[in-house]
């Protein structure tokens, strides 16, 4: 977890978000507001919202599905990238942190885009497969408690269409998944997943030096 690319000299940082980021006056607010609160590292990295709206853009995505939302920037970012008509399911568990981002995405003039499910994820994302909703997203991003990231991404992967793309944050945890000695849950939870990850034919797959790491799947 990361608001900022790691591994880079703070000018390098610098001159990169100043030649990628075009932020909006709400984009910059939402990171001001979000910089003393707790977990603040949670938050993605402006770069890394830049080419989450490159994805989209990409893609011509008009459904989102978030797993692990914070204080809403990453949906801030994908909603902004969208066409009016683009939707975003956000999963998340706490009211405290999601309070913020449905000010900024109120703000943004967004708000009406985004459903906002507070609930364990695994059970909304169990609930829109009952729903019928497999295949019918264009991108995914996962970025919640680590132990999980297999069972959401095995979920997305059923939710997400073929061409979509699953995009996973924090996959290189700082550095400590290349460094045998740590042994913690959350590492080894990672770990597993890029091994999956990288063995999985039924994706094109690149592991992005952004932000904490961020894995790219592409569902062929």
């Amino acid at each position: 977890m990361s608001s900022r690319t790691l591994f880079l000299p703070e000018g390098v940082h610098a001159y990169l978000v100043g030649h990628s980021a075009r932020e909006t006056r709400v984009q910059r607010e939402l990171r001001a507001a979000t910089r003393g609160m707790t977990g603040a590292g949670m938050q993605i990295a402006p770069e890394q919202g830049a080419l989450m709206q490159v994805l989209v853009r990409m893609l011509g995505a008009k459904r989102y599905l978030e797993v692990g939302t914070y204080t809403g920037y990453s949906a801030l970012c994908v909603a902004l990238a969208m066409p009016a008509s683009g939707r975003l399911v956000c999963c998340d568990v706490s009211e405290q942190w999601t309070a913020v981002a449905r000010r900024f995405w109120r703000k943004a003039r967004v708000a009406s885009r985004i459903d906002l499910r507070l609930a364990p994820a695994l059970e909304t994302l169990d609930g829109l497969l009952r729903d019928g909703e497999a295949g019918r997203y264009d991108l995914a991003f996962i970025d919640a408690d680590k132990r999980n990231y297999l069972n959401y991404y095995e979920r997305c992967m059923r939710l997400v269409r073929r061409g979509g793309v699953i995009a996973i944050d924090n996959t290189l945890w700082g550095g400590s998944v290349a460094d045998s000695r740590h042994k913690d849950a959350d590492t080894k939870a990672i770990r597993a997943f890029n091994r999956r990850a990288y063995r999985d034919r039924r994706v094109d797959v690149a592991l992005v030096p952004i932000g904490d790491g961020l894995t790219l799947a592409c569902k062929r």
